[in-house]
């Protein structure tokens, strides 16, 4: 009877053995018209296979690869499905041994000619907050998939192309436990149905679990594989870069950028290109964060839109509230995307600056959804910050930002330059007066304008160069409330006895800019001894 037992308990330990567990539910990756890649964690076993079909029966059943992770049994498993439809919907599960997932759905991107509108989010620095360890998993599930239910109808996959994360995914990359339980954990149901592209942060580590847990596009440098990269949908062109430490003085990123701008430039199917890179360049909450590498790739992205016509972004995070700006002379947005999770930088709480570009900065969490229209008469995007406040103020997705970006520019009226003209004036104490803005774009209204003074009537080199915007929320305070921005009051002290030429130009909430004014000239009086 013993032996029996004994046998018995032998055959129940040994299938108990056996048995397989998902550790970190499928996840989606590069995903292309024809193809994605899915990937999964257990907890041991090689078998990698995705049974998959047009309908929840499944029919199809593709094989993959298993690969280790940390010197343990747990296994990544990785495969990658061909021959899909463009624009269709898909069921899937995937199976290791014993270990089979629920049934999720994913939906392929479309080719550019298609002409499809799209949705994808940005958002960053979800790192774990020991303070508040709950906040990312509040922004993937009561903040976007709430969001999503609520201002569309159908399923995720129809609403959702892509995810964005310019950096810091977890507090540690190095901590193999971070990823399985502070990343991958709180976004299951997101990313099973919406594939997910991060660019890498300072908090990764440059971490070989960065690398193994994604399968990024690899048409980056080569030696530099999913370091830098790019992947199109439908008519929008995602670039991912590395702002970090180690990479960012590496000349072949910025050449490749270069190279990968300029045939973005001249491909007819492509209408916007939208940026990621962790660090910013400019932070009006955490100038200690500013890298010079990032205004480099913003400077590339502006001659890009300037010479292209193709409006630009460039999403980052590091700094963890958010911030929206445009650049001064051209079609081409800045946004931090941050915080989705990691601690918020709180108004006051580290030096700041309020930046001439930033209209919105704000110490909340939340995420941007990015809407893409490819109307072939006039392409747009527009940009919404969907809030969730902060812990003085909690906010239920609040749209507290937006702004349309058209691809084809429908410039307002220039205005008239109308006082002073041909005057003579005291030298401190000059207002220049201009015309009321119009436009015939019938939404548009007055969102900027550009004042400057010369002493030579081709403005090469203005002595006053003042660009004011309608807005400029920065402290918690707009402190460009109640400017009409038809009037502009110098306080440069210019020379007495002197001929000045003036101009101004007006620019839309979408970021048109007018025609100069015609040039005013003033002079200034000569000094009473």
């Amino acid at each position: 009877m013993r032996k029996i037992l004994s046998i018995s308990f032998t055959i129940c330990a040994c299938l108990f053995a056996k048995a397989q567990k998902i550790e970190i539910k499928p996840y989606l990756q590069d995903a292309t018209p024809t193809s994605i890649t899915i990937m999964w964690q257990t907890d041991k076993g090689e078998e990698s296979i995705v049974e998959w079909g047009t309908t929840p029966k499944l029919k199809n059943k593709t094989k993959g690869e298993a690969f280790d992770i940390n010197f343990t049994e747990a296994r990544v498993h990785s495969v990658t499905l061909t021959g899909l439809k463009k624009f269709t919907e898909y069921y899937y599960r995937v199976k290791t041994q014993k270990a089979v997932s629920d049934t999720y759905q994913f939906k392929t991107p479309p080719f550019a000619s298609d002409n499809e509108s799209f949705n994808l989010v940005a958002m960053s620095d979800m790192q774990y907050d020991h303070n508040n360890p709950d906040k990312y998993g509040e922004i993937i599930n009561e903040g976007i998939l709430a969001y999503l239910e609520k201002e569309y109808s159908g399923n995720v996959p129809e609403n959702l192309a892509m995810v964005l994360i310019p950096g810091d995914l977890v507090e540690n990359g190095t901590k193999y436990h971070q990823w399985k339980d502070h990343f991958f954990k709180p976004s299951e149901k997101l990313f099973a149905e919406v594939p997910v592209y991060p660019a890498i942060g300072n908090h990764e580590g440059n971490s070989l679990f960065y690398f193994k847990y994604f399968s990024l596009p690899e048409n980056g440098s080569p030696e530099y594989a999913e370091h830098w990269w790019y992947k199109d949908y439908g008519n929008t062109r995602i670039l991912g870069l590395d702002s970090n430490k180690g990479y960012r003085d590496i000349k072949q990123q910025l050449e490749w950028l270069d190279k990968v701008l300029k045939e973005t430039a001249q491909n007819k199917d492509i209408d916007f290109v939208f940026a990621q890179m962790h660090h910013p360049h400019k932070s009006e909450l955490w100038i200690p964060g500013e890298e010079d590498f990032s205004g480099k790739v913003v400077e590339k992205l502006e001659k890009f839109t300037e010479e292209s016509g193709k409006p630009s972004i460039h999403f980052f995070g590091h700094t963890h509230g958010y911030s929206r700006g445009q650049s001064k002379d051209h079609k081409h947005l800045w946004i931090n995307v941050a915080t989705a999770g990691g601690a918020i930088d709180n108004w006051g709480e580290f030096e700041g600056r309020d930046y001439d570009e930033f209209t919105v900065t704000q110490d909340e969490y939340g995420f941007v959804m990015i809407e893409v229209d490819p109307n072939q008469g006039d392409p747009k995007f527009t940009v919404k910050r969907i809030s969730q406040g902060n812990q003085y103020q909690k906010k239920n997705n609040e749209l507290t930002d937006s702004i349309t970006v058209w691809k084809y520019t429908k410039e307002p009226h220039a205005p008239q330059a109308l006082t002073p003209d041909k005057q003579e004036v005291t030298p401190n104490e000059i207002t220049l007066k201009a015309s009321q803005f119009k436009s015939d774009r019938k939404e548009a209204f007055h969102a900027a304008s550009n004042w400057q003074i010369s002493l030579t009537p081709d403005f090469q080199k203005p002595i006053v160069d003042n660009w004011k915007q309608f807005e400029n929320w920065y402290y918690k305070e707009n402190r460009q409330a109640n400017d009409d921005l038809t009037d502009e009051k110098v306080y440069k002290l210019l020379k007495t006895g002197t001929t000045y030429y003036w101009r101004v130009r007006y620019r839309d909430q979408n970021l048109n800019w007018s025609p100069w004014s015609e040039v005013a000239t003033f002079t200034t009086k000569e000094r009473l001894d």
